[in-house]
């Protein structure tokens, strides 16, 4: 069960903030931000999966709406107004949560996880963030490879964890590995045969829940390490 709570981004308003309070453990405390993609809220299926399953590892976890999708639009916000909104929820998260002012991590799903590089690439020292977690990197929109959305990666000090599909139309792992290799701290996961929601097709695939709960202890691993 989430906890509630709002996030002041300014001339926009408030949006909503949720903690996935982690589960007691000899973890070191840990909070990881997790921003939700362009199409799907913090409360859809695929953000309550992973937050609730990585709070149940001993890490809290924050969600929250971009102002767009708070006020149920569904075109994007510009790229300043999603840069403010993700600033200002690692600003209220470390007022809220008390693991985060120990360490915080931030990410997210698809563009959630491209707009936390980008504003710690601008803003690192200010940031005082530990890492960042990528799930399925947006890195050129489908069939537009041209379209590029890595240049700012080098600029990105901290570790980044870049889980993706193999097969994921928005950067394949022949595609993405490079500019994980050129990046100062950065792995890549690979789910082997995933789309862009990690999701294996096939008869003898691995179910959903058997993916997803692989990568979520793949995730905590690398926490665990940094």
């Amino acid at each position: 069960m989430a906890t509630a709570f709002d996030i002041d981004v300014g001339v926009s308003g408030t949006v909503t903030g949720l903690h996935y309070r982690a589960t007691p453990s000899r973890r070191e405390p840990t909070t990881v931000v997790l921003a939700h993609g362009a199409g799907g809220p913090q409360l859809s299926p695929f953000m309550t999966t992973f937050s609730s399953a990585l709070s149940a590892r001993g890490i809290d976890v924050v969600t929250f709406n971009f102002v767009y999708m708070e006020k149920g639009r569904r075109a994007p916000d510009p790229k300043a107004r999603l840069e403010n909104c993700y600033r200002a929820a690692i600003d209220a998260t470390r007022r809220v949560v008390p693991s985060a002012r120990a360490r915080i991590i931030i990410g997210g799903k698809s563009m959630g996880g491209r707009i936390a590089s980008q504003v710690v690439a601008e803003d690192a020292s200010d940031l005082g963030v530990s890492g960042l977690v990528f799930l399925g990197y947006p890195l050129h929109p489908p069939g537009r490879l041209e379209k590029r959305r890595d240049a700012h990666l080098v600029d990105v000090g901290a570790p980044m964890l870049f889980v993706q599909g193999s097969r994921d139309t928005f950067g394949t792992e022949t595609e993405l590995r490079p500019v994980v290799e050129a990046c100062q701290r950065a792995e890549l996961h690979i789910v082997d045969g995933g789309d862009h929601s990690l999701k294996v097709r096939g008869k003898d695939a691995p179910s959903v829940d058997e993916v997803y709960a692989s990568v979520q202890d793949a995730i905590v691993n690398w926490i665990d390490a940094l």
